[in-house]
């Protein structure tokens, strides 16, 4: 037999050894002898595929529900017997499915995380014991349970969080994740696996109720099911609280930043208290400075945030290394929002104007484009900042009386300055480059440019322009080359065989 089809063969014969036990209770000894198959740890899919058929089938027939009467003890027959047995059974293997989420395979956590979720679906939708007429009705304890093994501190499990993903679209499942995550949140300083799944979770859980409603736990429409997102708000300010107080590493605390940025800060209840940690994620530097930045522009803009050092803090972070990040664009773009205001000091614009025109000497070709760009926004904004060109011609690098080493904007000196650099970069041998740069010799447009257009460019957009402009497309091959020979038609062949 291949090792192809003896897995097949195995799958066939614990579906036949299930399916013979549904059909007579006599053959209760098939359902153990899968279950130690499965503890076995061997065909650990096939073992899944064949407990998840079994126990929906149990619960679809209700083989294994007991009413309930108030006051009233349950009767010791044997049927009841039975049931409460298959009950105990059903208990156990949900446990060990859901331990097969810590399998090394990703195949076998995926179908682990698959099967405990459908098994959930049927239970809900069949309960074991009678809960009411109309309570919509999710088994929390083995939704926790499922929680528990996703929010791990020995492995990565954002794959297991993306096929999650799958049922959050159910309002069901969605609200009663939320539910619970606070209870399950840590309280003391977790490890960096934990904060990371956490977080990769966290990014996926919406807050407000889906668009088109679906309930997995239930046999009906779920019309007697509220989502209630005064509640999942609540869970979320209660979870966010523990985060922030949290020990994270570079890698978490950039990870919180952008669960922060895309989830929750529009949902927060008090959101001015997380002004002084994005001013000191400000300081930190890369990418996490400038999701703080983000941050920050948000409440300003929100929030009414009013912090005045905003600007010197943005004035530091124009350094030579950021061209070598690639969150450079979203630098460009949100110091155009922050600059957008015409109510600024003309001095404070023109220090940023001339720290940019200073970089550009050193930048990419493409980093270029952008900074002439962004200095003619600020020019077109500030009409005052028109003496910064007049002067282009009197200035030059020893002669300059702008203080680049200065941190405060406000002391540079550079309202007397000049863009000489602007104007050195006219004799770029880029030919886009120097065009963008003669912005300064022509009347300014009465529109502002659109950064938006050029930050996604690359230096290898614009090489593939400039080839196109003076190039044709040559065909190197006709044919497709067989071994060394050369094909037919060469000339080469007139005077050499070979």
């Amino acid at each position: 037999m291949s090792q192809t089809e003896k897995p097949m063969k195995i799958s066939k014969q614990l579906r036949l050894q299930g399916q013979g036990f549904l059909l007579s209770r006599n053959n209760s000894e098939m359902l153990m002898g899968i279950i130690q198959h499965f503890d076995c740890g061997a065909d650990l899919h096939s073992c899944l595929l064949t407990l998840e058929m079994i126990f929906s089938t149990l619960l679809k027939d209700r083989n294994m529900y007991i009413e309930v009467i108030p006051l009233k003890p349950i009767e010791q027959t044997p049927e009841n017997q039975y049931k409460d047995w298959l009950r105990n059974v059903y208990e156990e293997c949900f446990t060990k499915i859901v331990h097969t989420m810590e399998n090394a395979s990703p195949k076998i956590q995926t179908q682990g995380l698959s099967t405990a979720m459908n098994l959930l679906s049927y239970e809900g939708k069949y309960p074991l014991e009678s809960k009411g007429t109309f309570e919509n009705y999710v088994p929390l304890s083995k939704l926790k349970s499922i929680l528990i093994k996703m929010l791990s501190n020995k492995q990565n499990n954002v794959q297991l969080v993306n096929k999650y993903t799958e049922y959050l679209l159910f309002d069901d499942i969605l609200f009663f994740t939320w539910k619970l995550l606070p209870s399950l949140t840590a309280k003391s300083n977790p490890n960096e696996t934990y904060i990371m799944n956490y977080l990769a979770l966290l990014e996926k859980l919406q807050v407000h109720q889906n668009n088109d409603t679906k309930i997995l736990c239930s046999e009906g429409n779920g019309s007697f099911f509220t989502f209630d997102e005064t509640v999942t708000i609540k869970s979320l300010n209660k979870i966010w609280h523990c985060v922030m107080h949290w020990e994270h590493t570079p890698l978490t605390h950039k990870k919180m930043l952008i669960v922060l940025l895309e989830r929750v800060l529009t949902n927060l209840e008090k959101p001015l208290l997380l002004t002084d940690f994005l001013m000191d994620s400000l300081d930190v530097g890369g990418s996490i400075s400038l999701l703080a930045l983000q941050g920050i522009f948000t409440m300003i803009q929100v929030h009414n945030l009013d912090y005045p050092n905003i600007f010197t803090k943005l004035y530091s972070m124009f350094e030579p290394e950021i061209f070598h990040t690639k969150y450079k664009a979203r630098l460009f773009y949100l110091s155009d929002l922050f600059m957008s205001s015409t109510h600024l000091p003309e001095n404070l614009v023109a220090a940023f104007a001339k720290r940019m025109a200073r970089l550009a000497l050193i930048a990419p070709s493409e980093d270029i484009i952008i900074i002439c760009n962004f200095i003619g926004n600020l020019i077109l904004r500030h009409p005052g900042l028109k003496c910064l060109l007049n002067n282009s011609d009197r200035d030059t690098a020893n002669t300059d009386p702008y203080i680049m080493e200065e941190r405060d904007p406000v002391k540079s000196n550079a309202i007397n300055s000049s863009l000489w650099e602007i104007k050195t970069l006219q004799s770029h041998v880029q030919p886009s480059v120097s065009s963008a740069a003669k912005f300064i010799n022509t009347p300014l447009p009465s529109v502002e440019w659109d950064l938006s257009k050029v930050l996604d460019k690359t230096g290898d957009d614009m090489f593939d322009k400039e080839v196109k402009k003076f190039s044709k497309l040559i065909v190197l091959q006709f044919e497709k080359p067989n071994g060394a020979s050369i094909g037919k038609g060469e000339r080469l062949l007139q005077f050499w065989d070979f």
